[in-house]
């Protein structure tokens, strides 16, 4: 039998529920993980709250995740890549990594080399991979480009100041808030503003006469500033809607600014063939293994904790709907977990 973490509603931490599971032989491409490190992304907050169309249409329960690392211990017809006690990890879809034992396609998994762990591939994959489709795919950066990155101080932000620095970048971070500008300039960024006390777009153009590209996952808030910041020739590049999503624009605007660029793009776009996400993983791990990023040391807890796991990662809105309830949630969690 396995375990897994399930919901059968939408809504706060509290509707994570511990169950177990029948354990099925993999099927025809697929490897089975004894899964020993869970990642927790903000993806997933989105999920168990039903903000994406996709996930209200499917039947419930869910489980939720889309990463992890272990060993793989059994194989399924047609794997010929992986053999049974390699070490793998994953950041794809399809959901369903809160578990301990899976099932799971072999062709979107990678095989961890020896300097890298179990925890630090489930803390850094998912994050990794999007600062790699950022700043070696989508654009390139080269030294001395001038950068802006939003949410600096995130789990992404961190990482693509240290690259970065690696690569010879001038990079500009902008927050939301004072208390995250430490953290920013700790990962490498130069110079770090604040959304909300500064008139970051004007700093930035005052700093570096214009950005060449922009790296936005805020969406709504920071779209005109992040145009505002761009030199001629700019490129936007949007990654996620934290605040919301972008509002409708007209394509005459990136002319009159100075023939702008704007691209929309998501990291499962970038390893949609295993040649792809073997090539950006190995490009990953190289630079983890040579000390150019280094993993964050995340807080680990175990399964049966994922409702814990999840507050760490809360909204505002999440918060004030968590605090009234923590108490007794957290008392009906410690019971099923010890069912």
């Amino acid at each position: 039998m396995a375990r897994e973490i399930v919901i059968n509603r939408f809504g706060g931490p509290e509707v994570l529920e511990l169950r177990t599971a029948a354990d099925h032989a993999p099927r025809l491409g697929e490897v089975r993980i004894r899964q020993t490190a869970i990642g927790v992304n903000f993806t997933d907050v989105h999920g168990r709250r039903g903000d994406y169309a996709p996930l209200r249409a499917m039947p419930m329960p869910l489980v939720l995740g889309i990463e992890a690392a272990g060993v793989v211990e059994a194989l399924g017809e047609g794997v010929e890549r992986f053999r049974v006690g390699d070490r793998v990890a994953y950041a794809s879809v399809p959901l369903g990594a809160y578990r301990d034992l899976r099932n799971f396609p072999a062709e979107r998994c990678v095989p961890l080399p020896a300097g890298v762990s179990d925890r630090d591939a489930a803390a850094v994959l998912l994050k990794g991979l999007t600062v790699h489709m950022l700043v070696r795919r989508v654009f390139r950066v080269v030294p001395g480009t001038w950068v802006v990155v939003h949410s600096a101080a995130g789990g992404v932000g961190s990482l693509a100041g240290r690259w970065l620095r690696a690569l010879g970048a001038r990079a500009i971070g902008v927050v939301g808030a004072e208390s995250k500008v430490s953290a920013a300039l700790a990962a490498g960024y130069e110079a770090v503003f604040v959304r909300g006390r500064d008139d970051w777009p004007a700093r930035v153009r005052e700093l570096s006469g214009g950005a060449a590209v922009v790296y936005d996952a805020v969406g709504r808030e920071t779209w005109q500033g992040s145009l505002a910041c761009l030199a001629p020739r700019g490129h936007l590049v949007c990654f996620g809607n934290s605040s919301g999503l972008v509002p409708p624009f007209s394509v005459n605007e990136l002319r009159d600014r100075g023939s702008l660029s704007v691209s929309w793009v998501r990291f499962s776009d970038y390893t949609a063939t295993p040649a792809e996400l073997q090539a950006a993983a190995h490009e990953l791990f190289a630079a983890l293994a040579g000390g150019t990023l280094a993993a964050p040391t995340p807080r680990c807890l175990p399964l049966e904790e994922a409702a814990e796991a999840r507050y760490r990662h809360r909204t505002r809105h999440d918060h004030a709907h968590w605090t009234r309830r923590w108490g007794f949630a957290r008392r009906v969690w410690k019971k099923r977990a010890c069912a």
